[in-house]
């Protein structure tokens, strides 16, 4: 009897496991329900305090945040034409035709030695003209203009044109290689003049525009931002404090004027970075503060005068600071002193660490040249050096900077 009904309750066992798996995977089917959460136990809460589960539940009752609204571009704020400002400014902007000339031999033979001792000192030679051009700008009535060292370099004849059409010779005031400007002077009546402004206000993203002689093309203006301030480090100059712009600057643009949208000289444009020998966009002037500081000396002197300490200085490292026993890299290394000067007459030595300089500490060679630069010559000096890991006082007095010869040569246009 057991072994007939064992076939049968097998099916019937299958059949309700299944059913039993289909309730509980489809409830809602049958109409049961999914089991309900516990009912949440309420605290007491203290007087004035609020429920957090009715917080959540409920909407949040917050005031809206405070956004801060932009006002409404306006864009007929800006000038739809700098044309009154080119107007200000061009007139005052020259052209500036250097020439000089040179010996070249009439055959190319006659460079080699051994056919020049054939000929000795009497070997046909003739004359050659090198011409170049920049830009320059008026500065004063009485005729005086600015513009690049290397514009005017080693230059026999100087020829300005302006930009009403009248030519005439110019005469060099005074140069200085080290900031790359020079200081020329005309003799023209009625002369178109720029303003100059404080270039301590310029900033950046202020609109600037550039104005000069590109390519020898003929007076040319174009129109950028001011994309930065205070660059240096560059290698260009001994003292370097350009404003970056990326209005279009050339070959040729070198000493021409850069303005703001009233027409006022923002900077001299001096140098190019590129690549390729055109505007990429980032150009370098020197600061009209600046050019104006130059200019006064050079017209009063002849001459820059800075201060000067006669050293070498060279920047400090962490594993140079432990090597001379400095916990931190701290000044800068004295790697040469000049014989005689103010550094060799107090005492300073090469391998001396340079630390502070009238109270201010030294962190950059630079900085701290530009900072000496400005100061007196005659006025005395208390520096602190660190020699063999001790900390030193010594009181020197600043001479005045020699004049380079070695840059008395023309400078790149471009980096």
């Amino acid at each position: 009897m057991r072994r007939t009904l064992l076939p049968y309750l097998w099916p019937i066992i299958i059949g309700v496991l299944l059913a039993i798996v289909l309730i509980n995977a489809f409830p809602e089917r049958l109409g049961r329900l999914s089991p309900q959460p516990p009912p949440a136990i309420i605290e007491p809460q203290p007087p004035g305090a609020t429920n957090a589960n009715a917080q959540t539940e409920e909407s949040p009752q917050r005031p809206a945040p405070d956004i801060k609204e932009a006002e409404p571009l306006d864009r007929q704020e800006g000038p739809v034409s700098y044309s009154e400002a080119v107007e200000r400014a061009a007139p005052a902007v020259v052209n500036i035709y250097s020439s000089r000339v040179i010996e070249r031999d009439t055959h190319p033979l006659m460079s080699d030695p051994f056919f020049r001792q054939f000929f000795g000192n009497d070997a046909p030679s003739r004359q050659r003209m090198l011409s170049s051009l920049g830009s320059g700008v008026i500065i004063s009535h009485d005729g005086y203009v600015l513009t690049n060292h290397h514009v005017i370099s080693g230059a026999d004849e100087i020829q300005v044109a302006l930009r009403d059409g009248r030519e005439t010779l110019a005469q060099v005031i005074g140069t200085d290689p080290e900031s790359d400007l020079a200081v020329l002077k005309i003799d023209l009546e009625d002369l178109p003049v720029i303003e100059l402004t404080d270039s301590r206000q310029v900033a950046v993203g202020d609109v600037s525009l550039a104005i000069g002689n590109p390519f020898g093309v003929g007076q040319t203006v174009t129109m950028g931002i001011i994309s930065a301030t205070g660059r240096s480090h560059l290698g260009l100059n001994a003292y370097e404090d350009f404003i970056q712009t990326d209005a279009a600057i050339n070959p040729g643009n070198s000493g021409g004027a850069l303005i703001n949208p009233e027409g006022a000289l923002v900077g001299i444009n001096t140098a190019i970075f590129s690549r390729s020998g055109g505007s990429q966009g980032i150009g370098f002037a020197i600061p009209a503060n600046l050019a104006r500081n130059i200019l006064e000396q050079l017209v009063a002197h002849g001459r820059v005068i800075r201060g000067w300490l006669g050293i070498e200085a060279q920047e400090l490292n962490q594993e140079l600071a432990t090597s001379f026993g400095l916990k931190v890299p701290a000044g800068v290394i004295i790697a040469g002193v000049i014989s005689g000067g103010p550094a060799d007459q107090a005492g300073l030595e090469p391998g001396d660490v340079l630390l502070e300089v009238d109270g201010s500490a030294v962190i950059d060679p630079r900085r701290t040249m530009s900072d000496i630069a400005a100061v007196d010559p005659g006025t005395t000096l208390n520096v602190t050096v660190a020699r063999n890991g001790k900390p030193q006082r010594v009181e020197l007095v600043v001479g005045e900077r020699p004049t380079p010869s070695s840059q008395e040569t023309q400078q790149p246009e471009a980096e």
